[in-house]
């Protein structure tokens, strides 16, 4: 950001960073342009204390009156709340946001333990059905690229509708169903329909918590993502196995409806282009219960609205056909896409050991298909762990680096911190866990070609969970830091690139590449490592405020 400065009547600068004073004759002019300046709405004129401070050419002590450059250097603008909304209104609605999210991973899992009884049942090969988990992840990666863009321009709540008509609809779609064709089709339309919850749980972060409480809440968000794949083959097991694999997607139709009613019902619009910090009204479309309540509660206290900004907001909603390619340029920014190859690194390592200790399991303890999927139940175990201790872990480094740096954290306020290394702050954290990661991991694939108790695997499976979760966890919540006023579109480039290393996991782990598959996991963490660690090079100087156009940090 540019050295602030005041010029007089005469047409002289004065640097308020260099220390540079006015005249004795320009003092009352500059006087004149501080009291302007003071009477600007929100905004705070505070007059540093001097220690022996000479006025050029004179030796005048300085004077309320005439105050010099120096006093002026601390300008503060108080500013409003980042949200209107109370802490426990932030927790329910992240927990909503993070519930609707498991639709996604299970959808994309649930029906794994089925896969042989559906190729018998449709007569088709079994590369065949592989072929709807793939055109799965493909639409996985490109529907989010939609969702996020009209989310971030025309709300969260009208995203949601789409995506949880869809999903429904499509699960009624392949409940029903008897022919392959109908299965691939529907396959698609449900991933159309679920995987752009990802973004929108992210995107909700976003829009109402600051960077300084960041990492608990995307953590807390995640938990969705992280218990899907957990969850999801045991319940395709146990219904495929009692009820029939149809009954897999009725499953899905009655859970999707379950929370798709009260979410809509209940859970406020947050898109800060739509309702700014939460004191703005949203639209008729984008309104419900609890909007309604609020502002007229606000109303009876006395809390006007912002007539302004509500028309500016009303004037630029329109709608305007998603473009993708705001999602794609993210992959261009050099930063962007480190961390973004970082991240789906990370998820493909997940993939490898979650999809592989199938197969292991079965192998080499001999297990059926119930008991294999409760081993998933360990890496699951050790994510939500990380879901809790790695966002808090961030957090306390972020306020750490604030003390070093002699900067206030202030709750529920937006910081400027357009000089603040945040890139070091989030990765001192993150650095070390790939390093833990990779010599779990390659524990973990010795365990396997030795004769051990069960117990061995399902330790290591524990903390690699954890290390895993914990890394890529905290790559999300720098990505989010970077756009911050589009998170949602941050995500969605972050769902992009994961589904591309699940697909390459898909062709890796085979039955003849069981045995190197945790060791290939082992290079992929280290490379993972080598790449994050050019962030530190990237460090940007975030010198625009305006937040529309630049990363200023919330």
């Amino acid at each position: 950001m540019a050295n602030p400065s005041i010029e007089n009547n005469t047409g002289k600068s004065y640097d308020m960073e260099k220390g540079s004073s006015p005249s004795a004759e320009d003092a009352p002019a500059l006087s004149e342009q501080v009291e302007k300046l003071s009477n600007l709405p929100g905004t705070e004129i505070r007059l540093a204390e001097q220690e022996d401070e000479e006025i050029r050419p004179g030796n005048d002590s300085p004077s309320p009156e005439h105050p010099t450059v120096q006093q002026l250097h601390h300008v503060e603008t108080p500013g409003e709340d980042y949200s209107v909304l109370t802490v426990t209104q932030k927790k329910l609605i992240v927990t909503a946001a993070s519930f609707a999210s498991l639709f996604s991973p299970m959808a994309t899992a649930i029906y794994y333990p089925s896969l042989d009884t559906i190729s018998k049942d449709l007569n088709v090969t079994n590369t065949r059905i592989n072929l709807t988990i793939t055109l799965f992840l493909v639409v996985q990666g490109i529907a989010p690229s939609f969702v996020a863009d009209l989310a971030d321009r025309q709300g969260r709540r009208p995203m949601y509708i789409y995506c949880f008509i869809v999903f429904t609809a499509a699960n009624v779609g392949l409940a029903l169903q008897k022919t392959f064709i109908a299965l691939l089709l529907l396959r698609m339309l449900q991933s159309a329909g679920s995987s752009g919850t990802v973004a929108l749980a992210n995107g909700v972060v976003g829009d109402i918590i600051t960077s300084a409480e960041r990492g608990t809440y995307v953590a807390f968000a995640s938990l969705g993502t992280i218990m899907g794949p957990m969850l999801a083959p045991i319940f395709g097991g146990v219904i495929g196995q009692y009820a029939g694999w149809h009954w897999i997607f009725w499953f899905l139709f009655i859970f999707s409806a379950a929370v798709f009613i009260p979410l809509i019902l209940f859970m406020p619009e947050t898109c800060r282009n739509v309702v700014d910090n939460g004191s703005i009204p949203p639209p008729f479309f984008s309104r419900n219960i609890t909007d309604t309540i609020r502002h007229r509660h606000r109303a009876q206290k006395g809390l006007e609205i912002n007539e302004a900004k509500h028309a500016e907001i009303t004037r630029k909603y329109k709608f305007r056909f998603p473009n993708p390619l705001t999602t794609v340029m993210v992959l261009f920014d050099p930063e962007s896409a480190i961390l973004l190859i970082a991240t789906g690194l990370g998820l493909g390592c997940f993939y490898a050991i979650s999809t592989g200790a199938s197969v292991a399991f079965f192998e080499h303890y001999g297990y059926d298909q119930f008991k294999v999927g409760l081993m998933f139940l360990p890496i699951g175990g050790g994510s939500i762990l990380a879901a809790f201790t790695a966002g808090r872990l961030v957090d306390w480094n972020y306020r750490r680096w604030c003390h070093k740096l002699g900067i206030p954290v202030v709750q529920n306020r937006r910081q400027d911190l357009s000089n603040f290394p945040i890139e070091k702050a989030r990765l001192e954290v993150a650095f070390p866990l790939f390093f833990i990661t990779g010599a779990f991991l390659i524990a973990y694939g010795w365990i396997l070609t030795v004769n051990v108790s069960v117990v061995a695997p399902i330790v290591f499976l524990f903390f690699t969970g954890y290390a895993l979760t914990s890394s890529f966890q905290i790559l999300n919540v720098l990505m989010v830091d970077i756009y911050p006023g589009k998170p949602s579109v941050a995500t969605a480039a972050n769902n992009f690139v994961s589904p591309s290393a699940s697909r390459v996991n898909l062709t890796l782990d085979t039955d003849e590449t069981m045995p190197d598959a945790p060791m290939t996991s082992v290079k992929v963490e280290a490379n993972k490592g080598l790449k994050v660690s050019v962030l530190d090079k990237y460090h940007r100087k975030r010198e625009d405020l305006n937040i529309a156009d630049t990363g200023l940090l919330n």
